[in-house]
């Protein structure tokens, strides 16, 4: 729990050298799979066919890395609009992995080097929230992705949280919605780590280098359970507001039924980082690590 909660603060804990074995294993392993993996894709490209290697890419990124992923319930194949709860980085390798989705992410994203290249040959749609006048042309961004790739991937959390905990649904990016493409569903998406989430998850002050670091490192695996629910027909709940309220309600009840209790409310970045407003951080981590399910 200590070192849960350094890392969380911005304190890397510190790696043996069997943890920097592990690291460095798993980084050669991604880089000769993407090696493998590219060539293959621009050539399905170049024929102008639609590649399944980033979908064979990031699903052999998910093991490399630990995660064991197992599917629960059936994927729609194509003209489907996934909206999921997010916890880490490594949800995009579990999601892709199985279903081949193409996803919505921040525009800085695309400027960090190595992820934002990976980022768009999957065809990711970078968006600037602050753009006010840019929503137009993300909207449109958006529809020709999922003409192109079946299917499209939205994190309306805004952020990542600790696995056993949802934020409210922001709604700009279902704004795609409003009408709904012909013949388009929304399936909600339950992310569950099981008991190791907020082990997993990055949260609190821990940057994106120091929380992949710290996942290569790890010793043991973990198994991700990706619960693709009952999809429904966003024409059956007007409006964006409507469509994230659905959605976030068929997530939580999931949710619940997998911790066997109810979702509490996420204690926030600045809690896990140290920085809570008024109990002590510590006893609010320890408790949101102690899962009714672990």
């Amino acid at each position: 729990m200590a070192a849960r909660a350094d890392a969380a603060a911005g304190r890397p804990p510190p790696i043996t050298w069997l943890g920097w074995t592990r690291l460095w294993t798993r980084v050669v392993l991604l880089a000769v799979t993407l090696l493998i993996a590219i060539p293959f894709h621009y050539l399905w490209r170049f024929v102008r066919l639609s590649s399944p290697w980033p979908r064979l890419f990031l699903g052999t990124a998910a093991r490399i890395c630990g995660a064991r992923v197992r599917v629960v319930g059936v994927p729609l194949k194509r003209d489907v609009f996934y909206i999921s709860n997010h916890v880490s980085w490594i949800d995009i390798c579990a999601i892709a992995g199985a279903s081949g989705t193409a996803f919505v992410a921040k525009a800085e994203i695309r400027d960090a080097p190595v992820v934002g290249w990976l980022a768009t040959l999957n065809r990711t749609v970078f968006v600037a929230r602050e753009d006010r006048l840019g929503v137009a042309e993300q909207i449109n961004a958006l529809r020709e992705t999922l003409a192109e790739n079946w299917s499209v991937t939205v994190f309306p959390e805004g952020t990542t949280t600790d696995g056993r905990s949802l934020l409210p649904f922001k709604t700009s990016m279902l704004k795609v919605l409003e009408p709904p493409p012909p013949g388009v569903m929304v399936q909600p998406v339950l992310l569950d780590y099981g008991p190791v989430g907020a082990d997993i998850a990055w949260i609190g002050d821990e940057s994106g280098k120091a929380n992949a670091m710290r996942l290569f490192a790890r010793k043991e695996g973990f198994r991700v359970a990706v619960h693709f629910l009952e999809p429904f027909y966003p024409r059956d709940f007007p409006g964006r507001k409507a469509i994230a309220a659905e959605s976030k309600r068929r997530i939580e009840v999931a949710l619940s039924g997998v911790m066997c209790g109810p979702v509490p409310p996420f204690i926030g970045h600045d809690v896990w980082a140290g920085k809570g407003p008024i109990l002590p951080a510590a006893l609010d981590i320890e408790d949101h690590l102690r899962t009714p399910n672990g």
